[in-house]
């Protein structure tokens, strides 16, 4: 099995940006963290992030035919993104929703999950470990 993980804008400076909310890990960690977890699922993955939502549309097109799932923590462009939502729905590969921080304790302007409306899953709150629980559901739903 092969997961492209899509981190978004912002996600690059873990460790520095409101560490009250995010911890004080970064981005780096974060990348060693899912090399680790997806060597110990056993899946390959190819790990973007990027500041640019016209990217981010372009890796989830360039996706298909080559992941069998995608794993997506669209940072603020979840909640103003329908293109990255359309981009999802084009490509129809199953997809999970990471936050890591819990979006539905915050402002309300973050309650709206455009990405999340086709996500068949999203784990919020969980920071890092929100990936590896990503990794396992779509192990768990590409396996049955």
């Amino acid at each position: 099995m092969k997961f492209l993980i899509i981190n978004g804008p912002n996600l690059n400076m873990l460790g520095t940006r409101e560490p009250s909310i995010y911890g004080k890990k970064t981005y780096k960690d974060l990348v060693r963290f899912l090399k680790t977890s997806a060597k110990k699922n056993n899946v390959k993955i190819k790990i973007i992030q990027s500041n640019s939502e016209s990217c981010i549309v372009s890796k989830i097109q360039k996706a298909y035919n080559r992941f069998n799932g995608i794993i997506i923590n669209p940072a603020a462009y979840t909640h103003t993104s329908v293109a990255i939502l359309d981009a999802l729905k084009a490509v129809s590969i199953p997809a999970v929703e990471v936050h890591l921080s819990e979006v539905s304790k915050r402002e309300n302007f973050r309650q709206i999950s455009y990405a999340g409306m086709f996500c068949f899953e999203t784990f919020a709150g969980f920071g890092f470990d929100g990936y590896e629980m990503a990794i396992k559901a779509l192990i768990n739903k590409l396996k049955h």
